[in-house]
């Protein structure tokens, strides 16, 4: 449990992207906008300029969906994985802390595939792939990987990089067939690591 007595009432909150593990800000809450932020799933701070609750996005409309939120060990800070619905920083900045990092852009690679799947968005190669069964999206991955082993005997780092892209596309394609996930496979590797 959060213990607001110990900070004057206010606590900081670190918010971090649940896809990427970016961090994307920080702010305060006192305890009226934490349960709001665990009652509606929308962060809402305690802004210190306006001294009032101020609920992220309230004007830009760029909310954060609240995935999860976790107390520190001393009971005084507060991390919120969250969903960003577009930037995060009201200088136009994807977070508070720059621009949107490529580390962990794979998980939200990963959402927007199983988005054009479940939504059967028919213009797309994506769902166009998964229609056509487990075989066609293995047989692509099997291709893939074959580039990309043809163009690792070579010394052409665009073509090299391009391929191994277009592999880890066409793979979480194959998870998402198979109803897997990414993260699965991260955790046999890090069993695998201890």
């Amino acid at each position: 449990m959060v213990d607001f007595n110990k900070t004057n009432g206010l606590i900081p909150v670190i918010i971090q992207d649940d896809r990427t593990l970016q961090v994307l800000m920080l702010g305060y809450m006192n305890e009226e906008a934490f349960e709001k932020t665990r009652t509606e799933g929308i962060v809402t701070f305690f802004s210190r300029s306006k001294n009032r609750l101020w609920t992220k996005g309230e004007e830009s409309g760029n909310f954060l969906k609240v995935k999860n939120i976790a107390i520190d060990c001393d009971q005084d800070t507060i991390l919120i994985k969250a969903i960003p619905e577009n930037i995060v920083c009201h200088t136009g900045s994807f977070s508070c802390f720059g621009d949107k990092e490529t580390k962990g852009f794979l998980y939200e690679l990963e959402e927007k595939i199983g988005q054009r799947i479940d939504d059967k968005v028919e213009d797309s190669y994506t769902y166009s792939l998964y229609q056509k069964g487990i075989n066609k999206v293995a047989q692509k991955v099997g291709e893939e990987a074959v580039e990309l082993i043809i163009e690792a005997k070579d010394n052409n780092a665009d073509l090299f990089k391009n391929e191994a892209a277009d592999l880890l596309y066409h793979f979480l394609i194959l998870l998402k067939a198979k109803n897997f996930s990414l993260q699965e496979i991260e955790e046999i590797l890090l069993d695998r690591n201890q």
